[in-house]
């Protein structure tokens, strides 16, 4: 009798435990749902219901690489702000990127980088991803690096590398009389960023061929979009190393052991020229970087010195060759300013107005990164574009999205260089131009900006000075991409010959 008191006890207790353990999650998952949808701070923004209740819609468009053309599918059917998390907003509009982004009033906190985004590698922060202190004083470090006076001082290098791409095209168009212009910009601009960081180049342009290290900076930044979901939530690791390849996460690891290799070599080289190592090492007291800290930043500067470039230059290829118009307007100016290739320069090419036009609108139809880039409202809550949000939300801009609204630029998704230009057609005349930044603002704006025109006006000016070109008819719908923070790219097939002059 009292055995079976016992088990009816324990029978009954367990059977406690298993309705606690069942009830109270799906209970806590039912309030959650019915909190985020009705009684959050944020559910009198528009968006679509199964966001508002969970991150994973927001997941599964960032691992497609299709986030920034939902964005701008969930814009046009909400408007200027659309809620794609349970604690996330999405905005498009000028004044919201000014709140977001710009410089905050003495004393308002800042707007942090969402660490679930900007996730951090094996060496720790750097100055993509610090915090106020630490972005503070590395880029005290590094802006002297990229500075007007170094500009000058490195236009010879840059200069060189640029006259191997003519030359190395040159050789292309005599055995093929076809290129992949997208990869000829990467070998270019990879072997100048990386002369630029580490004092050699990557030998790109030497070799025709990527270097290795250059591949594994391509695993990297996707396997950064493919690895939010277990920052979101780690629950999932399980399940993600099941699908994602052994060799990419290997890849990674090898890309920040030669990251630290290169770094090393740099620190161990004496020299004279004016790389960015060098203001970096200028100072050896509180303001200096740490060896870890130059291992950190160095995958950094190579990423944004060189794939984004790279990118707007593609971008730029493929528009004006499939714009007629824009391509004549083009060679008239370029080839009407230079009566020779030598007198193509930094400062010959910065007056040439509407080559400066094409590559701004480049930079509006086609940005580097041209999805979202999240901050977090700090504490005590802020007011974004005329609404107070709540602290601890995360917020962006988005860059495709914002430069592609017809609310904002007349013909949005049409290359049209002619909006830019002072003497412009009534009709471009509104258009809010002030909306397209591609570099960021306020204290976080991007260093390198001065750096990426002069290098995308001279490498334009020298190959369109030198070759005419034609797009390939396989790259005929090469701007519709897919985009892990940046642009996953395909081959740009373009015909080319020699000019006659």
């Amino acid at each position: 009798m009292i055995f079976t008191n016992l088990t009816t006890k324990t029978v009954e207790a367990t059977s406690l435990l298993i309705y606690v353990t069942v009830t109270v999650p799906l209970a806590y998952l039912v309030w959650t749902i019915i909190y985020n949808l009705f009684f959050s701070p944020l559910s009198r923004f528009p968006g679509p219901k199964l966001a508002a209740c969970t991150n994973l819609p927001y997941l599964y468009w960032t691992s497609t690489g299709e986030y920034h053309y939902k964005i701008k599918t969930l814009h046009d059917k909400y408007g200027d702000v659309v809620r794609t998390g349970p604690k996330t907003l999405v905005y498009r509009t000028p004044q919201a990127w000014k709140d977001i982004y710009g410089h905050r009033k003495s004393g308002a906190g800042s707007f942090l980088k969402d660490p679930q985004f900007y996730l951090r590698g094996p060496r720790g922060p750097n100055i993509i991803n610090a915090d106020d202190e630490y972005h503070s004083r590395a880029r005290r470090l590094l802006s002297h690096a990229f500075s007007e006076k170094a500009l000058r001082d490195q236009e010879g290098l840059i200069q060189s590398y640029v006259d191997m791409l003519v030359e190395r095209l040159d050789g292309e168009f005599l055995a093929s009389r076809t290129a992949d212009m997208s990869q000829w910009y990467n070998f270019a601009l990879f072997d100048i960023i990386g002369d630029l960081s580490f004092g050699e180049p990557f030998g790109c342009l030497r070799e025709s061929q990527y270097h290795p290290w250059v591949k594994m900076v391509f695993v990297s930044i996707k396997l950064l979009s493919l690895a939010r979901p277990l920052v979101v939530y780690p629950f999932l690791a399980p399940i993600a190393r099941m699908f994602l390849p052994q060799r990419l996460e290997r890849m990674r690891e090898e890309h920040f052991a030669l990251t630290t290799e290169k770094v090393h070599q740099r620190l161990e080289t004496k020299t004279e020229r004016p790389d960015f190592m060098t203001y970096i090492l200028r100072f050896d007291d509180e303001r200096s970087m740490t060896t870890r800290e130059m291992e950190a930043n160095a995958a950094v500067l190579i990423l944004a010195g060189s794939e984004t470039t790279a990118s707007v230059l593609s971008g730029f290829t493929f528009y004006v060759l499939t714009s007629p118009n824009a391509y004549r307007k083009l060679l008239q100016e370029i080839r009407g300013a230079f009566k020779s290739y030598d007198e193509i320069n930094f400062q010959s090419v910065s007056q040439l107005a509407y080559l400066n036009a094409a590559i701004e609108e480049t930079l509006r139809v086609f940005p580097p990164v041209p999805g979202a880039t999240p901050r977090v409202v700090p504490k005590g809550g802020a007011l974004i574009d005329g609404e107070f949000i709540p602290e601890d939300v995360s917020v962006s801009g988005a860059h495709y999205s914002t430069y592609h609204a017809e609310e904002h630029f007349t013909e949005a998704d049409s290359f049209i260089p002619e909006r830019w230009l002072e003497d412009k057609d009534e009709c471009y005349k509104s258009d809010k131009l002030g909306a397209v930044q591609p570099f960021s603002l306020g204290p976080r704006n991007c260093l390198g900006r001065n750096l990426a025109y002069a290098e995308l006006r001279l490498i334009v000016s020298k190959v369109f000075w030198t070759f005419d070109m034609a797009i390939d008819r396989s790259a005929v719908d090469w701007n519709i991409q897919k985009a892990y923070n940046v642009w996953e790219r395909k081959p740009l097939m373009v015909k080319m010959s020699r000019a006659q002059h």
